[in-house]
């Protein structure tokens, strides 16, 4: 956007669209001026607009990606702000909220705005952070002024040391849950159950153990305990609560569908890995598809995708977590967890609406109006006057395959290589700004920070 009050905020006309935005289709007009949508409905077009002729194609709002690994600082051999918010743009991908895990660890103030410098310089698209809480800051952080934050999250963290996921320690997650003013974004798995089944299978197979076994080793019910004492946390105190990467049908009985979410105190999310994969998978992918918690069985992927119909999960994510390959090789025991999934992500939820699985407006309500209303992201992931215009446009018929030479992550690699999609993103809008356009990116003027409403 142009600064200086004497300067004519640029005008973008995108014509003709079929805008698929709260609950319904419509074939329409829109404008853009400067940073905001202007104006839905029929535009006269001025001498100096910006015209996209958008006849066939549909108009989304940007989609809202609340959990990411885009490694910056610290790991950025793996990924950084920059390549990945480039993969993320080309997805449809306009926000994104990174986690934690980062080298340092987001575990103080100074660290999280140093992040938010950081994606300011390098990041094409908006950006939020969570903040890092584990045994040994947490009463740091609740010194602090937790309502400023999106969430607290120890997801990743973890992967440190031992012992540090708060769902193994139930004295520090009551503290948590009786003085935090935020959202609590919780990795739900019983470390103590996974360890018991790690040392079970290495009894017989070593540290060759099968990929495919790795849901049996991060089970059922490892995640459906730790869900379970985490919700009733939850509700002993009145806490908001989210539950990351949910990965069993059974868990998400526990969760309810029957009210609207501005309304939920808690609430939980499907990464797209755990609606496309299942346990069928490991014997042709292996290590590229371990992730944690895991891909488990087909019946889990067709509850998931049946709680997110009837609303028991409230948002899609990703958990974009690039390592090199060389990370992903070897044994068991020394294949990291996490792949890369931005770029792809509104591909596949669209999949399932070219394969009538899902309606287009419960795509668009998944990956963006609710992630906004969740996380309380202000005038951000709807189409809306006067809300910041992040937006791609689609076309609903092109195919097109996967492969190395179009990618964008900076590990190269992805589990979906040689997938074949049915639609493509031709344009992606950051505030305003065009920043892709089939295959070329528009690079000078940089994402924001996402801020909260109250």
């Amino acid at each position: 956007m142009e600064s200086g009050e004497s300067k004519v905020k640029r005008r973008t006309v995108i014509k003709n669209a079929n805008i698929a935005n709260e609950g319904r289709i419509r074939k329409d007009d829109l404008l853009i001026i400067g940073e905001v949508i202007a104006k839905i409905g029929q535009v006269e077009i001025g001498e100096d607009d910006v015209v996209i002729d958008a006849s066939g194609l549909y108009l989304l709002p940007g989609v809202i990606d609340g959990q990411v690994h885009f490694r910056d600082p610290g790991l950025t051999h793996k990924a950084d702000m920059y390549t990945e918010s480039r993969a993320a743009a080309a997805g449809g991908v306009t926000s994104v909220v990174d986690m934690p895990n980062t080298k340092p660890n987001v575990l103080t103030l100074d660290i999280w705005e140093e992040k938010h410098l950081i994606a300011a310089e390098k990041s094409l698209i908006n950006y939020g952070f969570f903040m890092g809480i584990n045994a040994d800051n947490m009463n740091d952080v609740l010194q602090m002024d937790t309502s400023q934050f999106l969430a607290v999250s120890d997801d990743g963290l973890y992967f440190t040391e031992k012992g540090k996921l708060l769902a193994d320690n139930i004295p520090i997650l009551q503290k948590l849950f009786a003085n935090c003013k935020c959202i609590i974004a919780v990795h739900a798995e019983r470390e103590d159950i996974i360890a018991r089944n790690e040392s079970l299978y290495k009894e017989y197979w070593g540290e060759n153990i099968p990929f495919r076994l790795h849901p049996k080793i991060r089970s059922e019910k490892a995640c459906l305990l730790a869900t379970k004492e985490l919700m009733a946390l939850a509700k002993r105190y009145g806490t908001r609560l989210h539950i990351l990467h949910l990965t069993t049908a059974e868990e998400s009985k526990l969760f309810r569908g029957d009210i609207p979410l501005k309304y939920k105190k808690i609430t939980t999310e499907v990464c797209v890995q755990h609606l496309w994969f299942s346990e069928k998978d490991y014997d042709r992918l292996g290590s590229l598809i371990k992730w944690n918690p895991a891909i488990k069985s087909e019946g889990d992927r067709e509850g998931l995708l049946q709680a997110l119909l009837d609303d028991r999960i409230d948002i899609v994510t990703t958990d974009h977590a690039p390592h090199t390959l060389d990370e992903k090789s070897g044994t068991y025991f020394e294949a990291v967890s996490g792949a890369p999934m931005v770029q792809h992500s509104l591909n596949i939820m669209l999949e399932f609406y070219k394969q009538k699985k899902m309606a287009l407006e419960k795509v668009v309500e998944k990956m963006c109006h609710s992630p906004a209303i969740l996380y309380q992201i202000r005038n951000r992931g709807f189409i809306r006057e006067g809300y910041a215009a992040d937006l791609v446009l689609v076309d609903m018929n092109s195919r097109w395959q996967v492969t190395k030479k179009n990618l964008l992550y900076k590990c190269g690699w992805s589990p979906l290589e040689g997938t074949v999609f049915q639609t493509n993103v031709t344009h992606t809008f950051v505030n305003g700004n065009l920043i892709y356009q089939t295959g070329s990116f528009y690079e000078g003027i940089k994402g924001q920070a996402l801020s909260k409403y109250q």
